[in-house]
């Protein structure tokens, strides 16, 4: 049977590849299941610090598979539904990168904008798609678009569903990074190692937490939290071995999740 997400670990980074290239990579909801275990999974492996998710082939995910689309339609889809939202890998402690290597469309947007970082494929293809199929903006996108590009520029893409390049969605500030196609893998591989090897496991959940939960908070709120948040990272490990790889300058070994 073909593993609809195909994982793989190295040096701490775990990367999961959405595994049906001859559709894109379109979502289905048994694919959705296996990600999302996959990402529980990894929550409590020890060894993983860092995860990045891209697509097998020529697509990262161009959205909701079209099978799927005609059952609703008709009224003969049946599932059993994943009682886990779309939203669930912002509740995963450790990072998730999504490396955008190509098609990037409705649902399969949503589900790189819910990962913490992006980087992207300069020539990849970017769509909202919801207009132009009679839908509207699905599971939260609606919420994140104006918080990390504005209310103006969330309008276009979501009105439009005009298909853009990654190289524009770096310029919108939608993505981290634009990169050549052929160089996307290694330079976010190489950036998840870093973060694995150089950054507290421990930090990098509690600044995840903070900056996904902060958004819907007062600054007073988000400063009064994070004073009591910095007393505690004081009597964590990570903060004795940061201090103390930094003054023997060497790199540090901090404790796992």
């Amino acid at each position: 049977m073909l593993d609809l997400v195909l994982p793989s670990l190295d040096y701490g980074v775990l990367t999961l590849t959405f595994n049906r290239p001859d559709r894109l990579n379109a979502w289905t909801d048994a694919m959705g299941r296996r990600y999302f275990d996959q990402l529980a999974e990894a929550e409590e492996n020890p060894d993983v610090r860092v995860i990045v998710v891209t697509g097998a082939g020529r697509g990262f995910c161009a959205g909701a598979d079209f099978q799927t689309l005609n059952a609703i339609q008709d009224g003969s889809y049946e599932s059993e539904p994943d009682k886990r939202p779309n939203s669930f890998p912002v509740t995963i402690r450790k990072p998730i990168i999504a490396a955008v290597n190509g098609a990037c469309a409705g649902l399969g947007m949503v589900h790189a904008l819910y990962c913490d970082l992006v980087f992207t494929a300069a020539e990849a293809k970017w769509t909202t798609a919801f207009a132009r199929r009679g839908l509207i903006a699905e599971y939260g996108l609606s919420w994140v678009l104006p918080r990390l590009i504005g209310q103006a520029r969330a309008m276009d893409l979501l009105l439009s569903g005009r298909t853009f390049t990654g190289a524009e969605a770096y310029e919108l500030g939608l993505v981290a990074r634009s990169v050549p196609g052929e160089n996307l893998m290694e330079e976010t591989l190489a950036y998840a190692r870093e973060l694995a090897t150089h950054s507290s496991p421990a930090s990098m959940a509690v600044m995840k937490q903070q900056i996904w939960s902060d958004w819907s908070t007062t600054l007073d709120a988000a400063e009064s939290a994070a004073v009591r948040m910095m007393v505690e990272s004081f009597g964590r490990p990570d903060f004795a071995e940061g201090v103390a790889s930094f003054l023997e300058r060497r790199a540090p070994e901090f404790p796992p999740l």
